[in-house]
C-alpha cells in the first residue's frame, strides 16, 4: 500500500511539473491583407443591399380586434400626418423624413440623418 501511495504522489508531482512548465512561442508578424487589387475590403460592402424600414406610426390592438380586421378596415396610427416618419436599418433609427409621392408611388424625403447614440428601436419608439 505504501508503494501505491508513493506512485500516486510521484504521479501527482509529475503532473504539477508538467502544468507549471511554460514554453516560449514566437509568432510571425501579421501582414496587412485587407487591401485587395481592386481597392479596400470595404468595397464589397458598397455593393450590398440593406433593407430599410419606414415607420409611419404604431397602433396596439387586442387579438380580438386583430381577428376582426378585414379588407377595408382602417387602423388609426399614433402619429399625425405632419409628423416626420422614422427610418430604420435593422432595429436602429438612423434618419427621419417625410412621405412624398413620386411617379404615383410613395417615397420618403430624408429630412435629418441622426448621429450615433440617438438610435431607437422601432418597438420602443
Amino acid at each position: 500500500m505504501a508503494e501505491a501511495t508513493e506512485t500516486a504522489e510521484s504521479t501527482t508531482e509529475e503532473q504539477q511539473d508538467q502544468k507549471a512548465q511554460a514554453q516560449s512561442v514566437e509568432f510571425s508578424e501579421a501582414t496587412d491583407n485587407n487591401v485587395t487589387e481592386q481597392g479596400t475590403s470595404l468595397d464589397i460592402l458598397l455593393d450590398m443591399d440593406a433593407p430599410i424600414t419606414v415607420a409611419l406610426g404604431r397602433k396596439e390592438i387586442s387579438i380580438q380586434q386583430l381577428l376582426q380586421l378585414g379588407p377595408g378596415s382602417v387602423l388609426k396610427l399614433d402619429k399625425s400626418i405632419d409628423t416626420p416618419v422614422d427610418l430604420y436599418l435593422k432595429d436602429t433609427r438612423f434618419a427621419t423624413g417625410t412621405i412624398v409621392v413620386v411617379d404615383d408611388k410613395f417615397a420618403v424625403r430624408i429630412k435629418e440623418i441622426l448621429g450615433t447614440g440617438k438610435g431607437v428601436s422601432p418597438n420602443n419608439n
